[in-house]
């Protein structure tokens, strides 16, 4: 599958941490994960990063996989904010809690997806990235307090068409050929750590609320 390198002109936005805690302190304005923002998603209960890249599942659907991967710095873990299918959203308007989206991967251009397929390892959901586009891309994002999708804050994807949960044990692990990455599936339950994620480095816009 072929790479694409990324070209934008928005800015990346660096982090400014504090001596007392490792959560980074943002700039007023860009504290909204928008339409258009490019993110790494991190899981609560490991912190491994939402991930894919040009390797398929060997069973269920053969679509490329999605893992939990312990290194922050690699490329293949952004992903890119659009509309859910079908719609259209304005780059830097904030995304609001309970609404969809879809997450496009920007080196393969597979969308986040899950369909009716058993994940490899728990034989729970599986969860892909899809280079077609439909409704099974499409994810409700659930906040815990927010009105808005708040960077750093856990929220939990729900998948449309099926109700599962996007999740990423940290023991359920890959041997070869992604030895320690972590299974990520569709689960049922959605009340514990492993179902939530937040929004950490990546590519931000000051947010428009406007209408």
């Amino acid at each position: 599958m072929k790479l694409f390198l990324l070209t934008l002109s928005a800015v990346f936005i660096p982090f400014l941490f504090t001596s007392a805690s490792n959560i980074p302190e943002l700039e007023d304005g860009y504290e909204y994960v928008t339409c258009g923002s490019i993110i790494k998603l991190s899981n609560k209960a490991s912190g491994y990063k939402l991930h894919s890249h040009g390797i398929s599942y060997g069973s269920g659907s053969g679509q490329q996989s999605v893992t939990g991967f312990p290194e922050s710095d690699d490329g293949n873990s952004f992903w890119l904010v659009e509309a859910a299918y079908g719609k259209v959203c304005e780059r830097g308007k904030p995304v609001p809690c309970g609404s969809s989206i879809r997450l496009k991967h920007i080196n393969t251009q597979g969308y986040l997806h899950s369909h009716a397929h058993q994940s490899p390892l728990s034989r729970q959901q599986e969860v892909s990235c899809y280079d077609g586009k439909d409704s099974g891309d499409n994810w409700q994002i659930k906040c815990q307090k927010n009105d808005y999708w708040i960077r750093e804050e856990p929220v939990q994807f729900v998948h449309e068409e099926t109700h599962v949960y996007l999740s990423s044990s940290p023991n359920v692990k890959f041997g070869q050929p992604i030895p320690g990455q972590l299974e990520v599936a569709g689960s049922t339950k959605g009340s514990t750590n492993i179902a939530q994620w937040a929004a950490q480095e990546g590519i931000y816009f000051a947010a428009n609320k406007s209408k």
